[in-house]
């Protein structure tokens, strides 16, 4: 698996936010090399069938797609959920290969990267939570990464269970 570094290029609070971020989106990206397509869409767990490679690195791209753009922005929210399937973006997947999957939460980190760095960590969420609580950019920085992360120690489980692989 490839080495990823989490030490911030400079000391300040943004570029350490940021870094520890994109460490667990690296994280994430390469538990997944080198997985063979047949594993990708395979589920380990009988109490959690949607537990796929493919389905985790598809909802933490959807993840982030909520937090930046229905909560953060405001827009409207075109994510592949609905109230029938709340975790469709799990589901569906398996139907995509993880390469493409792959690339697409690459592309949407780097343009989230950019949207971070252009608003200051204490701007507001144009929508509120469901408590009414309206957060900032740092929290949601924050909430991203703890996500993320979560969701790597699923991926390396999944992945030894798969083929053997382990992380450092």
């Amino acid at each position: 698996m490839t080495r990823i570094d989490d030490k911030p290029p400079a000391w300040d609070e943004r570029t350490q936010l940021t870094t520890f971020l994109d460490y667990a989106r690296d994280t994430a990206r390469a538990t997944c090399e080198g997985v063979s397509p047949q594993n990708a869409r395979t589920s380990l767990l009988p109490g959690s069938p949607l537990m796929t490679l493919s389905g985790v690195i598809n909802h933490l791209r959807w993840v982030e797609y909520h937090w930046f753009q229905v909560i953060f922005l405001g827009e409207e929210d075109q994510g592949p959920w609905t109230d029938e399937d709340p975790d469709r973006e799990m589901r569906i997947a398996v139907d995509f290969p993880l390469p493409q999957l792959l690339d697409e939460y690459a592309a949407q980190s780097a343009r989230y990267r950019e949207l971070v760095a252009a608003n200051d960590l204490d701007t507001k969420a144009r929508r509120p939570l469901r408590s009414g609580l309206h957060v900032d950019l740092r929290w949601i920085l924050l909430h991203l990464t703890e996500e993320t992360a979560r969701h790597n120690g699923h991926l390396d489980i999944l992945r030894e269970m798969l083929d053997g692989t382990t992380g450092d």
